[in-house]
């Protein structure tokens, strides 16, 4: 068991149906996802190319960003409302989709950003799955 499995089984209340395993999850996912984009960009930052890399620089900030966003929301459930949570869980597939593709035509020359890539795909797909659950 993780912590944030933990946090959300000691939540007093119930969660209004959603799918504790997929919130788990997604929440763990975000904040991975958003520990990977940060140190991707900051490795991008260090190589040679580094002008050549403004684009996934400037994705993975914007990734680790939403996802950190993401995971808080999703941590949050007093006073839940629906619309906004599907509607930052979409925004963070999003985000996760474009960085994990920005990512991915680098994954060849730089192992970060191959790591960065799949790290953003698993983020993308926990959303995906807590999204088909929210409905």
């Amino acid at each position: 068991m993780s912590t944030v499995s933990d946090m959300i089984n000691t939540y007093p209340q119930d969660l209004g149906g959603v799918d504790r395993e997929k919130l788990v999850a997604c929440i763990e996912a975000c904040f991975e996802c958003a520990q990977t984009c940060t140190a991707c960009a900051d490795a991008c930052l260090s190589e040679d190319m580094v002008a050549e890399l403004t684009k996934c620089i400037r994705t993975n900030l914007d990734c680790a960003d939403v996802c950190e966003t993401t995971g808080k929301v999703l941590s949050r459930h007093t006073g839940y409302d629906a619309n906004v949570t599907r509607a930052i869980v979409q925004a963070c597939a999003a985000a996760c989709k474009a960085c994990g593709d920005e990512c991915a035509s680098h994954a060849g020359m730089h192992e970060h950003c191959r790591i960065c890539a799949e790290a953003c795909r698993r983020c993308e797909a926990a959303c995906d799955e807590l999204l088909a659950t929210l409905g």
